[in-house]
């Protein structure tokens, strides 16, 4: 009987030092923005001023060091964030956000995401299917046409476009501006833009974009606006509004701001440095 309660006792304090164990590891998510709102220095000279400069940037302030190196938990923070920006180039788009937001596919001439990493150039060409496809479905010759691409971070769609394609078709109808049907591009270029204008005969064409992952924010879109654009055509000719993400420049005030470019565009019939 005395060993049965001995074991008992054993198996609890396991279990207990276990949770006590998981709730450390919840604490510790070095990659979380609790985690990373932290200061790691160990004497700031003044921390409420530190604590106001990490709460208005991601950057990597306060961090400290450990004599000339970084401490090893701001080094495995910087790890961790790789990693998560390695997985977002990896990912795909959730399908799930294309039917909720009713658009449908199209694809570039690029095969696989492996393709789509080592030739850019396929990237930004449409396939004939994808042409044959945008002219069936899509207004011929919209004022202003607006399409989601991949990029380099799925994660970014799928983080922001249901939240800023309301805003700017919404903007757009309401000021009495032809709006072209919306759709999406898999494994897309900025320049992509210049071919869904040729095809569709667009004044002004926006691609909301995923950009390349970095390492305090791997969800980044971008939206990329161009008067009038063709294929080859000088890239000071596009607009971009970057750095689209619930850490930068919100969705919902960025789609408000690029409803007033895009007014702005048709009003001057130019865009990038084009309008100057």
């Amino acid at each position: 009987m005395a060993v049965e309660q001995r074991d008992a006792v054993i198996a609890e304090r396991h279990m207990q030092t276990a949770d006590t164990d998981d709730e450390k590891f919840d604490m510790l998510d070095i990659a979380s923005h609790k985690a990373k709102a932290e200061i790691l220095l160990a004497h700031p000279v003044n921390p409420e001023a530190m604590a106001c400069m990490k709460r208005v940037t991601t950057a990597r302030i306060g961090v400290g060091r450990a004599g000339p190196r970084l401490n090893t938990r701001t080094l495995l923070t910087l790890r961790a964030d790789h990693a998560r920006a390695r997985d977002t180039v990896m990912m795909e788009v959730d399908q799930a956000v294309l039917d909720r937001m009713g658009l449908f596919s199209i694809q570039t001439q690029v095969h696989n995401k492996a393709e789509y990493l080592t030739r850019p150039d396929l990237g930004r060409r449409l396939s004939q299917e994808a042409v044959r496809t945008i002219n069936e479905r899509c207004t011929p010759k919209p004022e202003v046409q607006i399409f989601a691409a991949d990029g380099l971070s799925s994660l970014a769609i799928n983080s922001n476009l249901e939240r800023i394609l309301p805003i700017l078709t919404d903007g757009l109808t309401s000021s009495g501006i032809n709006l072209g049907t919306p759709f999406f591009v898999k494994y897309g270029r900025v320049a992509t833009e210049d071919m869904v204008s040729e095809a569709l005969g667009a004044q002004v064409v926006c691609v909301l974009i995923g950009e390349r992952p970095g390492l305090s924010s791997a969800e980044g879109m971008s939206a990329y606006i161009a008067y009038n654009a063709w294929v080859g055509m000088p890239e000071s000719r596009r607009t971009v509004v970057s750095n689209i993400h619930k850490d930068g420049f919100n969705a919902v005030e960025a789609g408000a701001y690029i409803v007033e470019l895009i007014q702005k565009m048709l009003k001057i019939k130019a865009s990038g440095l084009d309008q100057y």
